[in-house]
């Protein structure tokens, strides 16, 4: 069974929040102890590279985030999560969930799986912004994902294609000729 098969259930262990636009749910440098469900709205996993806004991954309505690296280790995150426009979200506590994912092996497995298709995703997403080209990346995103790329603002979706935004606005201008 996928992480998904078990949203409900977890999701009973939490509480809603609501998040304007901009705001954050989880800081760089704070330890992960919650994760979120994205119940409406949409946020960003990015990272702040001396005042370089990289923006890692998109979550949307239906999916799971946190900062796995530190809700894993329970150290300081290098990753801040932000909400792009209004967002709720179901927040669970860390603790909570871990006991329960210890206790039911299915939910284990299920979580496990889960972390795991993130990490290829992240293996993907890195070899792409070193092997292919911005106008490639753009491309690829376009042809796989066309929603995202409607959905989210220009300058975070340059943020992360690893361009300015007037660098995809000179992309997008081409294309569209």
């Amino acid at each position: 069974m996928a992480l998904s098969d078990y949203y409900e259930q977890i999701k009973q262990m939490g509480h809603q929040r609501n998040f304007e636009a901009g705001e954050d749910l989880l800081r760089e440098g704070d330890v992960a102890k919650q994760l979120y469900f994205v119940d409406q709205g949409a946020v960003r996993l990015w990272h702040n590279d001396d005042g370089r806004d990289i923006t890692v991954q998109f979550f949307f309505e239906g999916q799971a985030v946190s900062s796995f690296e530190s809700f894993y280790l329970i150290k300081p995150s290098l990753f801040a999560i932000t909400a792009m426009e209004k967002t709720t979200v179901t927040v669970v506590d860390g603790k909570l969930l871990r006991h329960t994912i210890e206790a039911e092996p299915k939910l284990m497995a299920a979580f496990t799986d889960y972390v795991c298709h993130r990490f290829i995703d992240y293996t993907q997403y890195f070899l792409n912004r070193i092997e292919d080209s911005p106008e490639l990346r753009y491309q690829s995103l376009l042809a796989s994902d066309p929603e995202l790329v409607n959905r989210v603002p220009k300058y975070e979706l340059a943020s992360y294609l690893g361009i300015t935004p007037v660098s995809l606005s000179r992309i997008r201008s081409r294309l569209d000729k």
